[in-house]
């Protein structure tokens, strides 16, 4: 028994779950796991989040304090070993948004407006002390990841574009994407909500994957829902729910379009990067397979005039996804992740 296991052991064992079957539930993009619980009758899920990988248990008992205390379906916390890096959470069950659109579509619309509810009724209350706060300097440097691990793992070479590319990013965002902040959860999308038939309004929506929101932009979390980079959502729900959105927000549908393409192109960016990284460092070669997608988040938001000075750079220092590019970025894929 590795002492990560044993550790989780202990851990279930105090928590009165030691003797719980235990099934892999899921992993992601982090080094963070979930196996969920098994003992009589209740469930419960173990997030493993070993300490000093980028995750810290602390975040998450913080931000799901937040969502509760505000009405929304974050997980109950039933017991906690930060420094070992372990949380016992309450099982939302499975009914993902994405897994329920495989098999029933038509709930496209009534999911979304559910989770674009969310995001309104998250903004009209302030958000939890002491979060990052990152300038629109910050947020186009977090973006040149594109430049630094995409780019360079398909063409060899360091884009020598990297400070045009920062600046003509940064300036788009600072004109229409740096305004007052609210809380966004960053990773805000299908793979992360949960439909709860059992509960109600803003509640029915169950919320996943918050530990590493931030203070950021209003439309921000919109814009992780509805240019997904695992699933197609419809052009008319996206259309729909930026309308929904505007007026929820007090805000014109133009204004609104304009911060959307601009933010909606840094997070695909830096998304590119963060794509082609997980296979060179983590061997995570299945990311690879999602960047087509996300490529075409990229070329519908940089053909907004709020974009007209970042797309020539992008055009010149981001070679388009090939099946021979995205060969070229697995065959370096890491045989011994770190």
């Amino acid at each position: 028994m590795t002492n990560r296991k044993a550790l989780a052991q202990t851990f279930l064992d105090h928590a009165g779950w030691g003797t719980a079957q235990r099934h892999f539930l899921a992993g992601d993009a982090s080094d963070r796991s979930y196996d969920r619980l098994r003992q009589g009758h209740e469930t419960a899920v173990l997030m493993d989040a070993p300490p000093g990988r980028g995750d810290d248990p602390a975040d998450f008992l913080r931000i799901a304090a937040h969502l509760r205390g505000i009405g929304l379906s974050a997980p109950q916390i039933l017991a906690s070993d930060v420094p070992n890096g372990f949380l016992l959470i309450e099982d939302l069950g499975d009914a993902l948004f994405a897994r329920e659109l495989r098999t029933a579509p038509q709930h496209e619309s009534r999911l979304y407006t559910g989770a674009t509810d969310v995001l309104l009724h998250l903004q009209d209350h302030a958000p939890p002390a002491h979060l990052p706060n990152l300038s629109a300097a910050d947020w186009a440097e977090a973006a040149a990841f594109a430049l630094d691990w995409y780019a360079r793992a398909i063409t060899g070479t360091n884009p020598v574009q990297r400070p045009a590319f920062v600046d003509a990013l940064a300036q788009a965002l600072h004109r229409h994407a740096d305004g007052p902040r609210v809380l966004i959860l960053r990773d805000y999308h299908a793979e992360n909500l949960l439909d709860l038939p059992d509960r109600t309004g803003v509640a029915r929506v169950g919320l996943l994957d918050f530990q590493l929101a931030q203070l950021g932009q209003p439309g921000y979390d919109l814009v992780s829902l509805l240019q997904d980079a695992r699933r197609d959502v419809s052009p008319t729900v996206a259309q729909r729910m930026t309308l929904h959105f505007a007026a929820g927000k007090g805000l014109e549908a133009a204004t609104l379009e304009a911060s959307l393409a601009v933010l909606g192109a840094q997070r695909v960016l830096r998304i590119l990067g963060i794509f082609a990284r997980l296979c060179l460092v983590s061997g995570k070669a299945g990311y690879v397979d999602l960047i087509p997608r996300v490529w075409g988040q990229l070329q519908q938001n940089l053909a907004h005039k709020a974009l007209a000075d970042l797309r020539p750079i992008c055009d010149a220092a981001l070679p388009s996804p090939t099946p021979q590019a995205l060969n070229r970025i697995k065959d370096q894929c890491a045989t011994n992740p770190r």
